[in-house]
């Protein structure tokens, strides 16, 4: 698949020589002629008749089973052609389709995001299995952290399979889940701070996130898949989630002795989110600023939800002391 590499590599080496700063402050590597040359090329040699055949025969069957085709191998061999040019230019690793260059492992696009998104999962599992176990059902916020944490389970779920397999579909899945959980947090703070006491604020909070979950999934699915939209919008709903805890918090450091986990939870998740503006290029092609973000995330859980399982059972045994809930 690397047939007339080296006439493309005389074109392109005089392509980065003309446009220079332009192409790497873009960092539009797919927008390069070098790079759709070679796409182009690939494709035409390799992805029709017998090469095609001969190419489908011998695929591992988990790349066919998670839809890598012919072409999308003539984008990764091409991707790494336009990434060797770029370095033997002396110039910076451009993104290809918005993305960092990677080293695929097996079936897996991003290794390492993967491997992350998968370990968040198996601590969100592992916290939730040992809530049940240490919390009885009675307990007053049983089912609405049950509820969380399947919420998120499904949300780590569909990041891993976003992250092994960048598709359409799994990309919506990845950034609408995660939605989900983003408000399902406002909910769950809703539910602890007032609504044990006033259901009914709980209820009506829950109807309103329902509406702006589906607004803002409808817009992105209808209307405009605007990256800058999705961030500005959770960022603004977790910010709420933030301050709301913070202050629930605030008023009960004097009663709660275990207040101070809850407050370091939504403070370092916020903080550990920033390791996402670092964006540099992945070390060793493989551990880039969002994986680092999701494997920093694992062990938040364990002070998560050792926060939730005290919290629980503080509101059991206060509800059958018949003391009134803070």
């Amino acid at each position: 698949m690397r047939s007339g590499a080296a006439a493309r590599r005389g074109r392109a080496s005089l392509l980065l020589v003309l446009l220079r700063a332009p192409a790497v402050r873009g960092s539009q590597g797919d927008k390069e002629p070098v790079y759709r040359d070679c796409e182009k090329q690939c494709v035409r040699t390799n992805c029709t008749g017998a090469r095609l055949r001969a190419f489908q025969s011998a695929q591992p069957p988990y790349m066919a089973l998670t839809g890598w085709t012919c072409r999308d191998d003539c984008r990764y061999q091409c991707m790494w052609t336009t990434v060797g040019l770029y370095q033997a230019e002396g110039y910076s690793v451009p993104q290809f389709h918005g993305k960092w260059p990677f080293v695929r492992f097996l079936c897996f696009e991003e290794p390492a995001s993967a491997l992350a998104s998968l370990l968040n999962g198996l601590a969100c599992l592992l916290m939730l299995l040992r809530y049940r176990s240490a919390v009885p059902r009675q307990s007053p916020m049983y089912h609405t952290i049950t509820a969380f944490s399947l919420v998120s389970l499904n949300a780590w779920f569909w990041s891993t399979v976003f992250h092994t397999r960048d598709t359409y579909l799994t990309e919506k899945m990845d950034y609408f889940c995660a939605s989900t959980v983003i408000l399902y947090s406002i909910y769950l703070c809703c539910v602890r701070t007032l609504g044990l006491r006033r259901p009914g604020v709980s209820s009506v909070v829950g109807v309103l996130l329902i509406l702006l979950f589906t607004s803002h999934v409808s817009y992105l699915t209808f209307v405009s898949f605007d990256y800058g939209y999705n961030m500005a919008a959770n960022a603004s709903i977790g910010m709420i989630n933030l301050l709301w805890w913070l202050c629930w918090c605030w008023q009960n450091r004097r009663t709660l002795p275990y207040w101070w986990k809850c407050g370091s939870v939504v403070l370092l998740l916020h903080a550990l989110a920033l390791l996402e503006l670092l964006d540099f290029p992945p070390l060793l092609w493989v551990l880039d600023a969002h994986a680092v973000w999701h494997l920093s995330t694992v062990p938040v859980h364990f002070l998560f939800y050792s926060f939730l399982i005290e919290d629980s059972l503080y509101l059991l045994n206060t509800e059958k002391a018949g003391v009134k809930v803070d």
